[in-house]
């Protein structure tokens, strides 16, 4: 938020004067133009576009355009985003065949989208991820039981893949670790974490040694995120509701369980369907969205311990497949894939409590958020 700027110049001379309110104007223009604007994508599988929201201080949503899916000709499940670590490409992960990545380049000024080209993937994926040297798309196949990674080329477009590794069972998230040495593919239907040693200099990936983290069977690890302060990892089970927090050792790459919560609401009955997970920039507060019951649950994170004291649920959009939260971590955007619709929460900055702000119409069966603030 601006400050008032107060430029004094009673009883000075004129030249003082205009000396002083140049400054004063300059000054007004250097901190308008540091001000960051805040954009909110969203990735609709049934219309195959993304749309671009952009959104105020006080959390207002404006959507400024409908970017298409160009050379998509049918709908796939859901449509995983990325965005490249220098704020500049959105790609998109398209699950109907020809699988592919469509490329956009992202205007640094009004946060649109310009089709730049496409690529090819190796199955339908479920997640993609660009890591962290923004050199590489990761990506994961629920149903082809494999993950991959392509070059990103100098274009921003997606190269041909250059690693297919078969998994267990339902992959279905691939993450680089914070210093990008260690990438992690989730296994729904195996339930086990895979470890790789990543090259990024030479874009290759190694089994790790041990390969895997096994998880107690039929739970079905989903999504996982890791403190931003690299010492912790919560993992979201989609079959169980779990919410599990480990510790994370960045040399060895090692998972070690240190709590196991749920995210399913209080006097909850029925199956669970887990979805998406995110922590706050700052690493105080922690949510899980719940398909089954529409909810989206809040924790409070001990940044010494990791462990996580739940603060509650709250109903959101119908079927929450995704949600993400603003760099700033003061509001959490999720959308419903049978409502076709994203809500937007304000995020108590004390308790980490949700309050529910306004909805907003999106494209046909929403499935992914990202948040990005440009200069």
């Amino acid at each position: 938020m601006l400050r008032p700027i107060r430029c004094i110049a009673s009883r000075a001379p004129r030249a003082a004067i205009a000396t002083v309110l140049f400054a004063c104007l300059i000054l007004i223009s250097g901190v308008r133009a540091g001000m960051a604007e805040t954009f909110a994508y969203v990735g609709n599988a049934d219309s195959n576009d993304i749309s671009v929201f952009k959104m105020s201080e006080s959390g207002e949503m404006t959507l400024v355009q409908t970017a298409a899916l160009k050379g998509v000709e049918k709908p796939g499940s859901s449509t995983p985003l990325a965005i490249t670590p220098d704020h500049r490409v959105m790609i998109a992960g398209i699950r109907s065949q020809p699988y592919l990545a469509v490329s956009f380049a992202i205007d640094p000024k009004t946060g649109q989208l310009s089709h730049l080209g496409n690529g090819p993937l190796a199955d339908s994926m479920a997640h993609i991820a660009v890591d962290r040297s923004g050199k590489f798309l990761f990506s994961a196949s629920y149903g082809g039981n494999k993950v991959a990674l392509n070059p990103l080329l100098a274009n921003g477009v997606v190269g041909e893949p250059k690693q297919v590794i078969p998994t267990g069972l339902n992959a279905h998230a691939f993450l680089p670790s914070p210093d990008n040495r260690f990438v992690f593919a989730t296994n729904l239907g195996s339930d086990q974490i895979l470890s790789f040693a990543f090259d990024a200099a030479a874009g290759t990936l190694t089994p790790s040694d041990p390969p895997a983290h096994k998880v107690p069977e039929k739970s079905g690890p989903r999504h996982f995120v890791f403190h931003p302060g690299g010492k912790f990892v919560y993992l979201l089970h989609e079959l169980n509701g779990d919410v599990a927090a480990f510790t994370y050792e960045a040399k060895s790459g090692a998972w070690d369980e240190i709590q196991r919560t749920t995210a399913l609401p209080e006097g909850f009955s029925g199956k669970p369907w887990a979805a998406d997970i995110h922590i706050t920039p700052d690493g105080r507060f922690l949510y899980a969205s719940e398909r089954t019951t529409s909810t989206l649950t809040a924790y409070k994170v001990d940044g010494s311990s990791g462990k996580l004291t739940t603060i509650g649920s709250v109903p959101t959009e119908k079927q929450p497949r995704g949600f993400q939260i603003d760099s700033s971590g003061r509001y959490l955007a999720a959308v419903g894939e049978l409502s076709d619709s994203m809500t937007v929460y304000a995020i108590d900055q004390s308790s980490g409590a949700l309050a529910r702000l306004k909805s907003y119409p999106t494209g046909k069966k929403p499935n992914w958020v990202e948040f990005l603030s440009l200069p």
